[in-house]
């Protein structure tokens, strides 16, 4: 008997997310003889992030903060699954509908691969060979369908032999989607993965003793002040971890200059290096966000490259270039006026982590990292502001690029309850990189401001802890907020201001209770 028409439409969806997981399998395995950036989903999502409006990329930011890729990704799987459910119902009722939805599913990979912005001429075969592989599953599954259903004559056996074939055929296309998916994935990883190449590095010693870190961290605070290369946030626009093998990197500087520089990781390598605390921040971290963290990082100088290669008087910007095409603009004469811009290798004790930036990557204090924290770079222009925006520039981010001195709360929690009459330890961390904090004050409902304890710091290119023993009087709510002194003596902007576009302003401001 055949299956009633609601039975053959949830076959035919199941159907449909069989033949998509099979596209998508086969693509993955097709990337392994390619690059994993040609993989069908990440060339969708990565063209979807070139496409994505400014708004809707800081939406996702403050919300998601380092888990937007896998928010991203997790969508794109979510919207193919639909799509593919409603292709497999218009199968099985017309066959070419079925194939005309898996056509258009194809399109949008093959479009995206050719104009993605790191897109190569091969990007397109993962796509187009998983999607005519999907398209062959359809068609299999459809007829299999298609035979089981009028030529089983009514009292026939549950599994007669035409829908065994049909579930063996189903079962066959799972095996096949999830084998062409974990298999590839694994080929790709053991193509292009370079973790054994980064771990073969063994980066020179520092020319120079290692700035001091004795005194800086109080080990009052939820916040250590190194913060470990695992914990460090990430914040960038590259879904897949770009693999770049030390061997064949290279950093060519150019533009208007009077000499090209060209520089292999050896060569770099050679060069004197010297170790810095830095800390670095994201603009789009909001008041008391935690899109900032402090490492110490070893590399060249960034401004002895630059006077090697000569860079003109009217070259005003500095365009960066990572390998996956990213463009980051640091203004010329912040790199050159003494600070301790680097070429940097390593992070904390270690050659960079891949997703930082291995095998070099740049690092300025002081800036913002939307214009100085090219990862991966493999090139850097000299040009003019006028000539050229880069990628966050032409997303209508200022050109101002200078850290706004901030700081923040992180114990007690918000929401905390205290004992009353017992002191407790409020702590956090302050930063104004370049500049320097030289105090912190704590006030409580809108009291008096409390000067803090500050710890030490080697340089004012890394934040300060600063803790205060405070005593709750007697039960209740309480709000206490926390303010910076810069190095100049300036208190910290008061007024909120968004993150967008150049850097939030306001006090970080939490409720406890005392009990």
């Amino acid at each position: 008997m055949p299956p009633s028409r609601s039975a053959r439409l949830a076959l035919g969806a199941l159907i449909g997310a069989l033949s998509a997981a099979v596209t998508l399998g086969v693509g993955e395995v097709a990337a392994a003889f390619v690059r994993p950036e040609a993989s069908p989903v990440l060339v969708v999502g990565n063209r979807f992030v070139e496409l994505t409006p400014e708004s809707v990329k800081r939406w996702a930011i403050r919300n998601f903060a380092t888990q937007d890729k896998h928010v991203l990704l997790t969508g794109i799987y979510v919207i193919v699954a639909v799509f593919a459910l409603a292709v497999g119902v218009l199968a099985v009722h017309r066959l070419w509908l079925g194939l005309a939805g898996v056509g258009v599913l194809g399109a949008i990979g093959v479009s995206s691969a050719l104009t993605a912005a790191a897109h190569r001429a091969g990007d397109v075969v993962p796509t187009i060979i998983g999607t005519l592989t999907g398209a062959a599953a359809l068609v299999a599954l459809v007829r299999l369908l298609d035979a089981s259903s009028p030529r089983e004559p009514a009292g026939a056996a549950p599994l007669g032999p035409q829908r065994r074939r049909f579930l063996q055929g189903g079962v066959a296309a799972a095996g096949l989607a999830a084998l062409s998916g974990f298999g590839g994935r694994a080929a790709q990883h053991a193509r292009f993965d370079v973790s054994s190449a980064r771990a073969a590095v063994v980066l020179p010693p520092a020319s120079g003793p290692v700035p001091s870190a004795s005194g800086t961290d109080l080990g009052r605070s939820g916040q250590p002040w190194q913060t470990p290369n695992g914990q460090f946030y990430r914040i960038d626009t590259a879904l897949n971890v770009p693999q770049v093998n030390p061997d064949t990197w290279s950093l060519r500087i150019h533009g208007m200059v009077d000499r090209e520089v060209t520089l292999t990781y050896a060569e770099l390598l050679e060069r004197p290096l010297i170790d810095r605390w830095i800390t670095l921040c994201c603009v789009s971290n909001e008041i008391g966000g935690d899109l900032v963290g402090n490492a110490l990082f070893r590399g060249a100088r960034f401004a002895d490259l630059l006077r090697e290669a000569g860079v003109h008087p009217q070259a005003d910007q500095l365009l960066m270039t990572s390998v996956d095409r990213m463009t980051i603009g640091a203004p010329t004469a912040v790199v050159m006026d003494g600070r301790d811009a680097l070429v940097a290798v390593g992070m904390n004790g270690q050659p960079l982590p891949l997703q930082h930036g291995f095998p070099a990557r740049i690092v300025v204090p002081g800036l913002y990292g939307y214009v100085s924290a090219c990862k991966w770079v493999v090139d850097v222009e000299a040009t003019t502001y006028d000539e050229q925006s880069a990628y966050w520039i032409q997303a209508g981010w200022d050109r101002r690029s200078n850290v706004e001195v901030a700081s923040r709360i992180d114990t007690p929690g918000a929401g905390a309850t205290l004992a009353v009459g017992r002191p407790a330890a409020i702590a956090g961390v302050a930063w104004d990189q370049h500049v320097g904090v030289t105090g912190v004050e704590l006030q409580v409902d809108g009291g008096d401001w409390l000067p803090a304890r500050l710890a030490a710091v080697p340089s004012t290119d890394t934040w300060r802890q600063w803790v205060l023993a405070w005593t709750p009087p007697h039960p209740g709510s309480y709000t206490l907020r926390v303010r910076a002194i810069d190095g100049r003596g300036n208190p910290q902007d008061d007024n909120d201001r968004d993150a967008f576009p150049m850097g939030a302003t306001g006090l970080h401001t939490i409720m406890v209770r005392a009990r």
